[in-house]
């Protein structure tokens, strides 16, 4: 039996808690005069509603809610939404463009090359699709993890999810080693990412796919969060939820696709 694993990067490759979304709190933080700084559960909160995979347009979003809150409608306000993308830039990467130092240097990795090797030892093929830039995938993906051209599409590649576009197209491009009765997973940590297979399932019924649920570091600091995090995850359409990507061996696949 045939598989193939697409991952996510954001949550599954690599910790984004103290990058990504400390970008999305300081974004909110600026452009509400300080007023209002987004928990992580109030990231968690919109990011459940499962459309709210650009952290650019969720940072956008929570503005517009904290000023409507405060009797503000969002016509009142004329957000740019280029300047709040440059100043989310500057702190997720930094303020050189050539020489990043901002959050992204310091995101811990959630698996390691290894892993992968094992995936391909055991005739599973892998690539990555992903709601992040091109340039910030690439860095964790070639510069931290090491690996040389992987599969990959990017922000700039697709429509953003649960638009399965991105999916469809990274499956295209290993489109050598599958046909229609492959079994194709796909790994994320989101609402998003399981609309994703879902909406997938519908397109393109055909073929098999099996969305893989991850917990991210920043919701396993309580088990009732945990909990609640990964129900909203099976809820969504995961057929398993892990807590950290490297669970999801050989073994643990087939044991997955012979359901």
């Amino acid at each position: 039996m045939k598989v193939i694993v697409v991952f996510d990067i954001d949550g599954v490759v690599r910790d984004v808690g103290g990058s990504y979304r400390r970008a999305l709190a300081d974004t909110v933080q600026h452009f509400t005069d300080h007023a209002y700084r987004p928990t992580s559960e109030d990231i968690d909160q919109l990011k459940s509603e499962g459309t709210w995979n650009n952290d650019w347009e969720a940072s956008q979003e929570l503005i517009y809610r904290y000023f409507e809150t405060h009797g503000k409608s969002r016509a009142q306000l004329e957000l740019d939404y280029n300047t709040i993308v440059a100043f989310f830039q500057s702190r997720y990467r930094g303020t050189d463009p050539d020489n990043w130092t901002g959050y992204i240097c310091d995101e811990p990795l959630l698996l390691q090359p290894s892993y992968l090797e094992q995936l391909t030892l055991s005739g599973i093929s892998w690539g990555f699709f992903s709601g992040a830039t091109r340039a910030s995938a690439t860095y964790v993906l070639e510069k931290r993890l090491g690996l040389k051209s992987p599969v990959l599409i990017a922000m700039e590649d697709a429509p953003g999810k649960p638009d399965p576009t991105g999916l469809f197209a990274t499956v295209d491009l290993l489109k050598n080693e599958i046909d229609k009765s492959t079994i194709i997973v796909y790994v994320g940590d989101t609402v998003a990412d399981m609309y994703t297979v879902k909406k997938a399932r519908a397109l393109s019924p055909e073929r098999n796919w099996v969305g893989v649920g991850i917990l991210p570091p920043h919701v396993q600091e309580t088990a009732a969060r945990r909990d609640a995090y990964a129900e909203k995850l099976q809820q969504a359409g995961a057929s398993i939820v892990l807590t950290n990507v490297e669970e999801l061996t050989p073994t643990k696949i087939e044991e997955l696709i012979r359901r």
